[in-house]
């Protein structure tokens, strides 16, 4: 069986880094960290674990920032998603790397619902 990784982007590494930094004080923002951690549990369990998302409704930024051909995502509190894509690093392990962590204003944003 591959080892699976799950790697976090910049971007997900600042918002993963902000609930860090919240939660002592914000019951909302440590669930929301108390959830990522569980998915990212979860999706080394389960790569498939997310919903995957068309390739048509993929956003453009993340497939020419990083060469994005598949997505998934998982839901978490508050309305949150949790955006990852699935690499494949040699023979060895399986990489699945966050590209974001976002509430439901900025999705609606990106994927153009909004």
């Amino acid at each position: 069986m591959k080892q699976v990784k799950v790697v976090l982007s910049p971007e997900a590494e600042e918002v993963y880094k902000y609930l860090n930094e919240k939660a002592a004080t914000s019951k909302i923002e440590r669930s929301i960290l108390n959830a990522v951690n569980k998915k990212k549990e979860l999706i080394k369990a389960n790569v498939h674990y997310g919903e995957a998302i068309a390739k048509s409704k993929i956003p453009m930024e993340y497939v020419q920032k990083y060469g994005v051909n598949n997505l998934f995502w998982v839901a978490l509190l508050n309305f949150w998603r949790m955006f990852y894509t699935l690499t494949a690093n040699g023979e060895i392990e399986i990489i699945a790397f966050v590209l974001d962590i976002m509430d439901h204003h900025k999705y609606d944003k990106k994927f153009g619902y909004g």
